[in-house]
């Protein structure tokens, strides 16, 4: 029997249905969106990492990864891809259409490759969307512990007896440890020889080998061969000292005021990923650099986590372009 009850529940839900319809017709945009908004991510998303195993990009990106994934509800699965300073990740990445590909933004692919390549199957600034600024890591300065130098400024006295006998190893031409090695040359006017790897986990093998005599290498990559006694910190490129390497002066402690090297990770997004996309990463991003077990385990490897927005991460990415388009121009840094 039709009862009034029953007759109004039918209007009333006639009314919402009708509500909806017209609401999709008269603002599609509105509708798609709130869709959209409520489907992604719809499978696991992959972040590429652009160099080797085995460096500070692993450590950040696996930590950013495991919190992102909890706030998400889907897997976020690192996935290392290096070769050609970075540019082929970067290549994959900006060619992605699938919605669930990010790659790792860092100094070497988003602040210094641009000026040191001739020509990029890829516009950097145009085919990647800045999501967040995950970390700042320390750049520390190291030696084998053969090395006959026990601070900065012998090593640099040492270098200056020796020109160019002494080496120093890097994760690859316009990587981040060229770049500051390649600084601290100019600031203290030596040469000592620069070796590329393909990678930082391969730089540190013939590191602690002994093929090296030096390098300039991410804090968390390194801090447990420094505390065991295989490598020897020599300076650190922060304005202050360090926590965890108390002993250990800053270069611009060892007689050159204002000299600072930081290296940084950040999320980027090919061109193509929705906006509800980046929102919902950058909102992730944040929640994970807030988690405490995430700030604990990357401050414990000396990384300063950040999870700031895209608009402060774009802005951020702009300032490091202009200040090491100077310093790659001046060291007249050269893709392999």
């Amino acid at each position: 029997m039709n009862t009034p009850l029953s007759r109004r529940s039918a209007l009333q839900s006639g009314l919402r249905t009708g509500t909806a319809l017209v609401a999709s017709t008269a603002f599609p945009g509105l509708w798609t969106s709130a869709q959209a908004q409520a489907a992604w991510p719809s499978k696991p998303i992959r972040l590429l990492v652009p160099f080797a195993p085995g460096g500070s990009s692993e450590i950040v990106a696996r930590s950013a990864a495991t919190e992102i994934s909890k706030t998400l509800g889907q897997n976020v699965f690192v996935e290392n891809k290096p070769g050609a300073s970075g540019n082929i990740a970067m290549q994959e990445c900006a060619a992605s259409t699938d919605g669930h590909t990010m790659i790792l933004g860092h100094i070497g692919t988003l602040a210094v490759n641009p000026f040191i390549f001739d020509k990029l199957p890829f516009d950097t600034n145009r085919d990647f969307r800045p999501i967040s600024l995950l970390a700042k890591v320390p750049s520390l300065y190291v030696v084998n512990a053969d090395v006959p130098a026990k601070n900065l400024k012998e090593f640099i006295a040492l270098a200056k007896a020796k020109p160019g006998q002494l080496n120093y190893g890097s994760a690859g031409n316009g990587s981040a440890g060229h770049l500051a090695f390649e600084y601290l040359k100019m600031a203290s006017n030596i040469f000592v020889l620069h070796v590329p790897y393909r990678g930082t986990g391969p730089q540190l093998t013939d590191l602690l080998a002994g093929r090296l005599d030096a390098a300039s290498v991410g804090a968390p990559a390194i801090l447990g061969h420094i505390k065991s006694g295989k490598l020897r910190c020599i300076a650190t490129g922060t304005k202050e000292r360090l926590p965890q390497l108390p002993d250990v002066p800053t270069v611009a402690e060892s007689g050159y005021p204002g000299f600072e090297m930081t290296q940084w990770y950040g999320l980027n997004a090919p061109a193509s990923m929705p906006q509800v996309a980046i929102d919902k990463i950058a909102e992730a991003c944040a929640k994970a650099m807030r988690n405490p077990l995430a700030t604990e385990r990357l401050r414990g490897d000396t990384a300063q986590p950040v999870g700031d927005t895209p608009a402060q991460y774009a802005a951020f990415i702009k300032t490091e372009q202009e200040r090491w388009k100077l310093v790659a121009a001046r060291a007249k840094i050269k893709p392999d």
